[in-house]
């Protein structure tokens, strides 16, 4: 783990993990790799540990750009992975009061690289959205869990 990340909170009754990340480009590759090692602690795998890792990897990369427009040092990212009977929740939280926009866009835009993260969060996902709280914005996306297999 890297000396500016550090281990908030974890509940193994919950199956939640939470962390914060310094708001840079490389908190990216280590929320996504954090993603990883915890699903194979929840032995989760398979397409849906991928899409997982994808969706991290859009809403940290969609923080990290938020907060580098703030006049201000940027804080701390907070990442969540919450694993519960029917679903896995990703949570991002910053500092932003930017709202998240999914860019549907047309023609020549749809080779740029940037803007489509929430194209694919909005296609993976069974469900994403914001909750605003008084001082920033927790983006959440959830996969649905594969039903148990029966005897």
């Amino acid at each position: 783990m890297s000396a500016r990340a550090r281990f908030v909170v974890t509940s193994p009754a919950a199956l939640a993990v939470a962390y914060r990340l310094p708001s840079a480009a490389r908190s990216v590759g280590w929320a996504r790799r954090e993603l990883r090692r915890q699903l194979r602690a929840w032995r989760v795998g398979g397409e849906l540990a991928d899409h997982a890792q994808l969706l991290v990897s859009e809403l940290v990369t969609n923080a990290v750009r938020a907060h580098a427009g703030l006049s201000v040092p940027a804080p701390a990212i907070g990442v969540r992975f919450v694993l519960s009977d029917d679903r896995l929740r990703l949570e991002v939280r910053d500092v932003s009061d930017e709202e998240p926009v999914v860019n549907e866009s047309t023609g020549i835009e749809k080779e740029s690289e940037c803007g489509r993260g929430l194209v694919l969060v909005d296609a993976l996902a069974s469900g994403w959205g914001v909750v605003r709280d008084g001082t920033g914005k927790v983006v959440w996306a959830e996969l649905p869990l594969p039903a148990p297999e029966m005897p």
